[in-house]
């Protein structure tokens, strides 16, 4: 192999690198609280709702999680301005994420809720709670501590899926790998550059979560 290895340029590049590990690092934490938030709505619709938003929130389940994202993703960018409806880069990629989050979460987080027991839900109306109290402080905490594994997996998954946005020139990570690449035609260095950043990005993420499981449940 004569192949000759050269980081030097990739190097030099750092700058460039770093706000794309900013944007990547804004992306992911926007789209996990969003995601949040749309999974605990669609899993209380499908289990709470009356039939007509069981069904729209199932639908809706079903559709995200057999599409591909970057079909979601092309359909808010490319496919909105069609109907009046324009996002910049970053926009659109936030919300094709949190959209493809949310029903994902939808179903750990429903799942979550049904592993409580009936007798629980059963005594925190007996002590004179409303439905929203008992599903706040009841349920919804209970379940968190059961899904939490799986939800924190997700969003580490999440995470490593916002390299899709460079397709619509989000200046993402591997957008910014991208450019750096047509610029030094240094394929391999800085596509394995790259794939480092991620590991250690998913790694962090999940010694963040364990920490976060650690204050929030297991000393509870």
């Amino acid at each position: 192999m004569n192949y000759t290895f050269n980081f030097r340029d990739i190097w030099a590049q750092t700058d460039f690198i770093l706000d794309g590990i900013v944007v990547t690092l804004v992306l992911s934490v926007v789209t996990m609280i969003a995601g949040l938030v749309i999974g605990t709505s669609g899993a209380a619709a499908k289990l709470y709702g009356p039939a007509w938003l069981r069904r729209l929130a199932a639908a809706y389940v079903e559709i995200i999680r057999n599409t591909p994202l970057i079909v979601q993703l092309f359909l808010v960018f490319f496919g909105l301005p069609s109907a009046g409806i324009k996002f910049d880069a970053m926009t659109a990629s936030v919300i094709a994420l949190a959209i493809n989050l949310g029903a994902y979460s939808t179903e750990i987080i429903r799942a979550g809720i049904e592993a409580i027991p009936r007798t629980q839900i059963e005594a925190g109306h007996s002590l004179g709670l409303s439905g929203a109290q008992v599903f706040r402080y009841v349920v919804l905490f209970p379940a968190l501590r059961l899904i939490y594994p799986a939800l924190s997996s997700q969003f580490v998954l999440l995470m490593l899926a916002t390299s899709v946005v460079s397709q619509i020139s989000a200046p993402d990570l591997f957008h910014a790998a991208s450019i750096i690449q047509s610029r030094t035609f240094r394929d391999f260095e800085i596509y394995a550059v790259v794939a480092v950043i991620y590991l250690s990005l998913a790694i962090g993420f999940k010694l963040l979560f364990a920490a976060i499981h650690h204050l929030a449940f297991a000393r509870r």
